[in-house]
């Protein structure tokens, strides 16, 4: 091993010698232009935040300038096949028989891997940089863990790897990171200059633009997310509830990003259950079988008359066949069968707005089943030409590799009934099909990521389905299209059991909204008293409440099951919506005071920002953390887990209810250091604003 280190010690040099020290990197022309706009040092030029990323690429380009990636392959492979070479055998009894697997590999084998690993080795990137947050704030802002992987392969002193990638990385963040501190076995911590600091957190209150200084990205995609998805005749419930908030804020938070977000509402507007519906309309409703006078019917209330409908269904041999005929009509374009779904259809898109306005809920494009129905048979046929789709008990189906039902069983991907119907899976393979190869000029999306929002108890459907569409060739082989589930868990009662009514009925996603804006207003009056309740209240009201939903869903990791409770949701403390909302109420009033406006319930201008200056412990932590922003966006956009941001959100509060404990706004010792700290609250009111926005959520400037 010392030779192997002496060995790379040696190459290093000769590249640094003869200019090939980049030999290895990889710069893409954004990241170029990110790190120079990073390294800048004036204070006056706009500043981009420099995030984990520009970190990451940093350590990976002094890697791959510092160490061979090939010889850093080889020596890891060498060091998997000596690994447990040293420890002391037991000795086997001498009639024991050997198993040939277990004895040595040779000389030539041993070669021969080590050789195949080196020739699949790649430059070094994100992942080898092995950059993480800080997991104290004592620790500095990032840390390095690169060093105690490659120690081994290179035949080196962890600390002493770590030496060399400091040595190769000062020069690259100089100008706004502290010296790298070397802790531990290896550890390296990095720490942002108090001058960079400064400069860029008054860059960040500077940008009027409220983007806070995040650019847009340079790398734009096509996404289509696919949330909420309600199903026709059918009132909203609580798993629609979670997929619409859930969807919406992904929604917002890629569109902030600068991509070019689809927002798909793909309702169950399609199946056998309207064969039922409709022949129920012609009994009780017969005005909507006749396209002139379908669209004026009252249907009234649509939960009902499935219900009926159903039970006719279930009791009624004569209504179950003409129901089943009716499918067939419905499926074929009768014309009275048409005007009845419709019918259906229109009643429940406005039930369903009802909702999305409530939630604010904007820009959802309807793409149902139905829109896909045309598309279902070539499908099929597709899928049999590849030979994916085959009999199995007289339906059609996709037998993937690693699926088993509990006897053991291959598990099916059914695509085509007996009777010739088609299923949900077949439904989603067509929408794959046109959203990710369909171009837009025929109508189609061409994305290039595509999230399913919907419960965790369809995980195994999707994942069948788009292992289907992998192989039926409907998304491209070089990974371009990127198919992702976003499952989340289920709404449960305070108990733990079903979220139900006491009576046991399924709660109205309306009554459930309105009674937490009931709630939000009644503890809004107990606290102002009704003197001095604002005369918004009503929207006040539906701001804390709605927003009160929201958040409590958003700040629960989406794949746990939460227990919904108006008490805990509608607390002032804890990391909730209106604690948040009152935080940034309050930081409101410190910047109306500051500058002497008397009016409190009246709009008001927020003063120019000035350059920032840290002067006390607490600034530097609220302000170490507000620069943590792009960071956190950044997480959610990759890995679409929306708590993230409500954590960053809480931690932002409590660090700036400790800057203002202890750094007075109006008293300052200096009319710069007043102008400062104002331009600091600012930030923080701008940052908090910003993200509740994108969760989806409303501010008030008094609460």
């Amino acid at each position: 091993m010392r030779f192997l280190n002496l060995f790379l010690m040696i190459l290093w040099k000769r590249k640094v010698a003869f200019g090939l020290g980049g030999r290895f990197s990889f710069h893409s022309s954004r990241q170029t232009r990110f790190t120079t706009r990073c390294m800048s040092s004036s204070v006056t030029e706009k500043l981009v935040p420099c995030d984990i990323k520009f970190v990451r690429q940093s350590v990976a380009d002094v890697l791959n300038e510092r160490f061979d990636p090939k010889e850093v392959a080889r020596g890891n492979a060498l060091f998997k096949l000596n690994k447990g070479k040293k420890k002391k055998k037991k000795k086997k009894p001498e009639d024991e028989v050997t198993d040939p697997s277990e004895s040595e590999l040779s000389e030539e084998e041993k070669e021969a891997i080590v050789n195949a690993a080196a020739e699949r080795a790649k430059p070094f990137g994100f992942s080898e940089a092995m950059v993480t947050p800080a997991t104290r704030p004592e620790f500095g802002d990032y840390q390095i863990n690169a060093a105690m992987s490659l120690a081994k392969a290179v035949g080196m002193n962890p600390r002493e790897c770590a030496s060399m990638i400091v040595e190769g990385l000062l020069p690259k963040i100089g100008a706004i990171m502290e010296e790298p501190e070397i802790a531990g076995p290896g550890f390296i911590n990095l720490k942002f200059k108090v001058k960079y600091l400064e400069s860029i957190v008054t860059t960040m209150a500077k940008d009027s633009s409220g983007r806070i200084g995040i650019p847009r990205t340079s790398q734009k995609q096509k996404i289509v997310v696919d949330f909420s998805s309600p199903n026709i005749a059918k009132e909203m419930h609580v798993g629609h509830l979670r997929s619409t908030i859930i969807g919406d804020t992904l929604c917002n938070i890629l569109d902030f990003a600068g991509h070019d977000v689809v927002r798909l509402n793909h309702v169950g507007d399609w199946g056998t259950q309207f064969g039922m519906l409709v022949e129920h309309l012609r009994d009780e409703f017969p005005a909507a079988l006749k396209k002139e006078t379908s669209q004026g019917v009252d249907l009234g209330d649509l939960v009902l008359l499935y219900k009926a409908a159903k039970k006719r269904f279930d009791d009624d041999k004569d209504f179950k066949t003409r129901a089943r005929e009716g499918v067939v009509k419905l499926q074929a374009g009768n014309e009275e069968e048409l005007a009845a779904w419709e019918s259906l259809c229109s009643a429940s898109r406005k039930e369903y707005q009802k909702i999305y306005d409530a939630l604010d809920i904007k820009g959802l494009e309807e793409r149902g089943e139905s829109f896909y129905n045309p598309f279902l048979q070539n499908v099929i046929k597709n899928l049999e030409e590849q030979g994916l789709a085959v009999e199995s008990k007289g339906a059609k189906a996709v037998f993937i590799e690693g699926y088993q039902n509990r006897d053991g069983t291959s598990l099916p991907l059914l695509v085509q009934k007996s009777d010739g119907g088609f299923n949900y899976a077949t439904t989603d393979l067509a929408a794959i099909r046109h959203r990710a190869q369909i171009s837009l000029e025929e109508g189609g999306e061409k994305a290039d990521r595509i999230l399913y929002v919907t419960d965790a108890g369809q995980s195994q459907h999707f994942e069948m389905v788009f292992q289907t569409a992998e192989k039926a060739g409907f998304v491209s082989e070089d990974g371009s299209v990127s198919l992702e589930h976003v499952p989340f868990g289920l709404v449960q009662g305070e108990d733990g059991k079903k979220f139900a009514t006491r009576s046991g009925e399924t709660v109205k996603l309306k009554d459930l909204l309105n009674e937490a804006i009931r709630i939000a207003g009644n503890d809004i009056q107990s606290r102002n008293g009704e003197e001095t309740v604002s005369k918004n209240l009503e929207q006040v009201a539906k701001v804390v409440g709605i927003g009160a939903v929201k958040y409590a869903d958003l700040s629960m990791s989406r794949e746990s099951n939460y227990r919904f409770s108006y008490e805990r949701m509608l607390s002032l403390n804890g990391n909730t919506a209106p604690y948040m909302l009152y935080s940034y109420a309050r930081i409101c009033g410190i910047i109306r005071k500051a500058i002497g406006e008397a009016d409190s319930s009246a709009k008001f201008e927020w003063p120019e920002s000035s350059n920032i200056i840290i002067s006390h412990n607490t600034e530097l932590q609220l302000i170490r953390n507000l620069v943590r922003l792009p960071d956190v966006l950044a997480e959610v956009e990759q890995y679409l887990y929306p708590s993230k941001m409500c954590d960053y959100l809480f931690d932002t509060s409590q660090k700036f209810n400790q800057f203002y404990e202890n750094c007075s706004v109006n008293n300052a010792e200096t009319s710069k250091l007043k102008a400062s700290r104002l331009s600091l609250c600012m930030t923080t009111a701008s940052t908090i604003k910003l993200l509740l926005n994108l969760l989806g959520i409303k501010t008030v400037e008094r609460l």
